[in-house]
């Protein structure tokens, strides 16, 4: 396989999550697969992290008690914790502000929509629209902690 055939079918790996949408079971094999339940970033400041999540996601996090909130999507629940807290449940566990190695990604409508509404909440763009070899068109950009998040739409096919 060429470099760069490799390099798009490595990439259309990882934009399987927004064109598709999770099975609950192996259509080859009768063991359950594993439903991702939520996704947790851990934080110094909560309340600083949920005021720029809720009008990046349209919605009001579900709070519970000062250490923890929530945004139930339809694929799961993005939490976010103290690291306070977390340092008291599971010591040495987590760091906060250091993730260079995820992506938060969202299927959304309009990704270029979501880029002109985005544009007075968001700091740290890290690229543009585009419109990627795989077939979705794609913005990425930092929240305040530096995680990195994605919003994609399928690309409409031509008639």
């Amino acid at each position: 396989m060429r470099p760069h055939r490799a390099l798009a079918a490595m990439l259309l790996t990882l934009a399987v999550a927004c064109l598709t949408h999770p099975q609950s079971t192996n259509q080859g094999s009768r063991r359950e697969i594993p439903v991702l339940q939520s996704t947790c970033l851990i934080t110094a400041d909560v309340r600083r992290l949920v005021e720029f999540y809720e009008p990046i996601l349209n919605r009001k996090a579900n709070w519970s008690g000062k250490d923890y909130a929530e945004f139930p999507t339809r694929a799961g629940v993005l939490a976010i914790f103290s690291a306070a807290a977390q340092e008291k449940y599971i010591p040495g566990s987590a760091e906060p502000a250091t993730n260079r190695s995820v992506i938060l990604e969202f299927k959304v409508a309009d990704v270029d929509a979501e880029y002109r509404r985005l544009q007075p909440l968001v700091k740290t763009w890290v690229k543009p629209p585009t419109t990627q070899p795989w077939g979705t068109r794609s913005i990425y950009f930092r929240d305040p902690d530096g995680n990195l998040l994605g919003f994609c739409s399928p690309v409409p096919v031509p008639k």
